[in-house]
This record gives structure tokens, sequence and C-alpha cells, in this order.
């Protein structure tokens, strides 16, 4: 009895912990897309550029102070971005 009970005590902690390290991830992987993604960006405006490399610096500057939503949040726009620009067609 107790050993189930040991059990279900170590899935709840588990269950309840796994968000943050989900968060933590997600924003890892974000960053490393985006990384990958800014050295392949189609010759553009530099305004575009800045303004992606700008979005990745927030990112990064959100991953240091630990707000791990706001990571995610600014690497998602400018993934989204560099999507919209590696889609458009050249001019």
């Amino acid at each position: 009895m107790k050993r189930t009970a040991l059990a279900g005590l170590f899935i709840s902690v588990a269950m309840l912990a796994s968000p943050v390290f989900a968060a933590t991830d997600l924003c890892t992987v974000k960053l490393q897309e985006l990384k990958n993604k800014v050295t392949t960006i189609p010759a553009t405006s530099e305004n575009a550029t800045m303004d992606i490399k700008r979005m990745q610096a927030d990112a990064e500057a959100a991953q240091k102070a630990g707000d791990d939503d706001k990571c995610v949040t600014s690497a998602t726009q400018a993934l989204s971005r560099v999507d919209k620009l590696a889609s458009e067609p050249a001019k």
C-alpha cells in the first residue's frame, strides 16, 4: 500500500514540475531554431533583418532573465518573420 502511495506521489510531483521544464526546453528549442534560420535569411531589406535580430536579442535576454514565456514569444515572432521573408518572392 505504501509503495503505491509513494509511486502516486512521485508521479504527481513529476507532473507538476514538468511545465517548468517544458517552457525552458521550448525556449531553448525556439532560440536554436531561430539561430539556424537567421544565418540563412534571404537577401532582403536591412530593416527586416535588424528587426529579426532585435527579436532574437530580446528572446536571449528573456532567457537569461529566466522569463521563459517572453523568450518563447519573442523567438516565435522572429521565426514567423523569418518564414514570411523566406516565402516572399525575390525582388
